[in-house]
C-alpha cells in the first residue's frame, strides 16, 4: 500500500460556527456532531477565534480510492503507530483515509511504516 505525505503544516481545533471555515483552503476537514464542529486546516488558515487549538501536527494518506468493503487499513496504520508510542488524529473522507501525526514524530512514523512494508511517496 501507498502512503503519500502531505506537505501542509497543520492545526486541530473546534469553532463556534462554521463560517469560520476557510473555504479557500488547499486542505481542510470538518467535523460536526450535536456538542462541538472540529476543524483540521493549514495552520496559516486556522481562524483567527477558536474554541480550542493545537498546532504543530503533520499528515499522510493513504494512496487511491479505497473500496468501502475493505477492512483494517486504518486499523493497521494505527496498530504500527501505537507499537511505537506515536499518538494519531484520523479523519476519514469518501475516497480515503488521512492520519494525522506530530510534527516531531512524523519522520519516525514514516519510517515505521516504510519498515512494515508501506511504500512513501
Amino acid at each position: 500500500m501507498k502512503i503519500r505525505k502531505l506537505p501542509y503544516e497543520l492545526t486541530v481545533c473546534k469553532v463556534a460556527d462554521v463560517s469560520a471555515i476557510p473555504a479557500d483552503a488547499e486542505f481542510f476537514f470538518v467535523g460536526r456532531t450535536d456538542e462541538e464542529i472540529s476543524l483540521v486546516c493549514e495552520t496559516h488558515k486556522t481562524p483567527e477565534v477558536t474554541a480550542a487549538r493545537e498546532d504543530g501536527w503533520k499528515a499522510f494518506g493513504i494512496v487511491g480510492e479505497l473500496d468501502f468493503a475493505l477492512v483494517g487499513i486504518l486499523s493497521k496504520i494505527a496498530g504500527i503507530m501505537a507499537d511505537n508510542g506515536i499518538g494519531i488524529f484520523a479523519v476519514s473522507t469518501y475516497n480515503t483515509d488521512y492520519v494525522l501525526v506530530k510534527q516531531e514524530s512524523f519522520e519516525r512514523a514514516l519510517e515505521c511504516l516504510e519498515k512494515a512494508g508501506y511504500e512513501i511517496q
